[in-house]
């Protein structure tokens, strides 16, 4: 039940900046909400500055900041935040410029296929099931390599 995500024209530097937070601290990911069901796209970062993910929620106009759970009172408290979907999508064609890991090419993998691969009323063909399939399965081999990037596009 996804509607046209309503993401703003993110400034350059916030563009970048987001991008290094989901470099350094997030996930770009497919998972499943419910067993049975087909995996969403999730862009997530976790921190325990709370204001930094407010920042990010405060730019983007979309996704939602969470409280984790602490396994021990010495543990500092820590947040996610999460954008789901066409929002992700919309998000991911802002920032994906400006990621330097691996996260760049799941990225990549994802504004070019999620969405003619997740049709809007859930209903797949069998060849379409299969092509889904594949797609999360070469999304999810893309893993953190130990590699040097061939150019970094700083401003």
């Amino acid at each position: 039940m996804d509607h046209d995500p309503c993401i703003p024209k993110l400034p350059r530097e916030v563009a970048s900046y987001i991008a290094g937070l989901i470099d350094g601290e997030g996930t770009i990911t497919l998972t499943r909400m419910h067993p049975n069901e087909n995996r969403r796209l999730v862009v997530s970062i976790a921190n325990t500055e709370l204001q930094i993910l407010q920042f990010v929620i405060d730019q983007v106009c979309a996704g939602k900041i969470t409280k984790k759970r602490t396994t021990s009172d010495r543990h500092t408290p820590s947040f996610c935040y999460a954008i789901t979907s066409q929002q992700a999508l919309a998000l991911l064609s802002q920032v994906t410029p400006f990621l330097l890991s691996y996260k760049r090419r799941r990225a990549e993998l994802a504004l070019a296929q999620y969405k003619a691969l997740t049709p809007r009323n859930g209903k797949y063909t069998p060849e379409l099931m299969i092509e889904r399939q594949e797609f999360e399965q070469s999304f999810l081999n893309l893993k953190s390599v130990r590699e040097t990037p061939a150019s970094y596009h700083f401003m």
